[in-house]
Formats: structure tokens, sequence, C-alpha cells
């Protein structure tokens, strides 16, 4: 986690990527009078406040656990996602208005080629940083980078799309082509936005932590269970970059502190190793007394003779 830090250098470039593009996509816009364009380069206006917004994400995610947040700040990265998810969906309205409004009365284009050739370095711009930011974003798990790296994909894509479109409508000399295609991205814009807002509420809502990693979890933990020691309650969840793990070790009743302890260390070092960063919570109970298999469930319900009578002694 101390390099993380050093993530927000990579929100300066994609800040700096987003204002390339808009410049390169605003002046190719104003050159053809394409729709399609238009809606290109607002979607990278999307990316410039995403980017911004990214860029100070990180800086509060990156700070340490303080008496306020003892859990640490990860978790922040969420509302880069949902923030970004909705300005993309505003995006997208505006797009497909913009779109509709020259469907009903179409424009022809002007200076085409000059226009698309602004388009294919603004792409390349975007593409580059993208790859980039994903390389970075999985490598330290960071979910604002990971979504930047989606959106900046997302916006080439579409880019290749516009400028095929808009090539279309100068070989063809079909208008109507350029809206429709507007429309078209809008829509797509949309899935994505929706896509990346149900990423940040699952993670508000802790979300256990992939499938695949939860199989890690379990075959670590198998590894020590046999006649003598079991576990339950495993429970897991995400905050941003940073994972969580709590699970109930069972051992005989019969064993010193030491010796469960011991084993308890060795479950910790394992998860830790092959799942960083992790913070993991772990709990032992003697597996031959039934109360032991009285807490599998989240919300323990205590009666209230048990607690009289545990108060009494």
């Amino acid at each position: 986690m101390q390099d993380r830090p050093q993530l927000t250098q990579f929100a300066w470039l994609s800040v700096a990527t987003a204002v390339f593009t808009i410049g390169l996509k605003a002046a190719a816009y104003w050159l053809t009078g394409s729709v399609g364009l238009l809606s290109d380069a607002l979607e990278s206006g999307v990316n410039l406040v995403t980017a911004a917004f990214a860029l100070i994400i990180l800086t509060v995610a990156a700070q340490p656990p303080d008496e306020e947040h003892e859990y640490g700040h990860s978790k922040a990265e969420y509302f880069a996602c949902g923030i970004e998810g909705s300005l993309i969906l505003f995006a997208a309205l505006a797009i497909g208005y913009t779109a509709f409004q020259r469907l009903l009365a179409p424009q022809p284009l002007e200076q085409i080629g000059i226009g698309l050739f602004i388009s294919v370095l603004a792409a390349i711009g975007n593409g580059l940083t993208a790859l980039a930011l994903l390389r970075v974003g999985r490598r330290h798990k960071s979910l604002t980078l990971i979504a930047n790296a989606n959106h900046l994909l997302t916006d080439v894509w579409t880019s290749v799309g516009v400028i095929v479109g808009v090539l279309a409508v100068g070989l063809t000399d079909w208008q109507w082509l350029d809206p429709v295609l507007g429309l078209l991205v809008a829509i797509h814009i949309v899935l994505m936005g929706v896509k990346l807002i149900r990423m940040a509420v699952d993670g508000l809502m802790d979300s256990s932590l992939p499938a695949d990693e939860l199989h890690q979890v379990r075959n670590i933990l198998d590894r020590y269970t046999g006649n003598e020691v079991q576990y339950h309650a495993l429970r897991t969840r995400q905050s941003g970059a940073h994972r969580f793990i709590s699970v109930h070790v069972q051992v005989p009743g019969a064993w010193s502190v030491n010796r469960g302890h011991a084993l308890l260390e060795k479950v910790e070092r394992d998860l830790r190793l092959v799942l960083p960063p992790v913070t993991v919570f772990t709990h032992l109970e003697p597996v031959d007394d039934p109360v032991s298999w009285e807490d599998i469930s989240l919300y323990r319900e205590v009666e209230a003779g048990q607690l009289d009578s545990e108060l009494l002694s």
C-alpha cells in the first residue's frame, strides 16, 4: 500500500489526455459540423471531469487510517466510480438530444478529411493512456484507475465508430447516418454509465471477494483442516483495493492458547501472502463446545435467560 500515493501520477496523465483530446475533437466538430464528432467531444469532456475527480479520490484513498476512519479510506474509490457513471449518463442525454434534433433537420458535413484525421489522433492518445491506466489499475487493484481506463477504452471504440460513420456519410452523402450514429453512441454510453454505477453500489454494499479469490481463501483454510481443526463463519468483503477476511477456526478444547495462536498466525500469514493487501480477522473456538456452533450467522441472537445467567456468573 505504500506506493499507492504514486497512482495520482496516472490520474494526472488522464487529466492531460482529456484536455488534449477535447481540443482535438472540438476542432474536428468545428471543421465538419458532425453530430457524431460532437458526441465524441462531449464524452471527452466527461473524461476530463472524471479524471479530475479521480485525482481527488486517489489522494483521499491513499491516506492512512485515522481515529474517524480506522479501516482506512480506500472505500472512497467507489464514489469516483459512481460519480463517473452519473456524469456519463448526463453526457449521453445531451448527445441523444443533439442527435435527435439533427435527425429532424439534417445538415451536410464539411472538411471531412481533416476532421477525421484529427479524430484519429485523439483516439490514439486515448487508447495509449487507457492501456497504461488499465495495467497500473489491475496491478494495484485500484477501482478508480480501472474504471477510468475502461471509460477511455469505450471512448476509443466510440471514436472508431464515429470515424467510420462520418466517413460513410462522406462516401454516400446519406446525411441521416450522422445523427443516427450519434444516437447509437448515446445508447452505448448509457450502458457503460449504468455498469459503473452498479460497480459503485456493489462496493458500497460490501460485496464479497470475487469467486476466484474466495476459492484461494478456501484452499488455504482447507490445508489446515482435518480431524482436529475445522472452520466456519467465513466472511469476506472488498473495500476499494483492500480486502477483509474474517473466519472462526475451531480446535480441540485441550489445546493450549499458544498452540491455537500459532495455528492462526500461520493461516493469517498464508492469506496475506496470497491476497495482498488484506486484513485478516480470526477467532479461535473449541470444537467440542456446542456454543462454538451458535455464531455461524452474521447476527447472533442472545436469549434473555442466557444473558441473565451470564451476568449472574
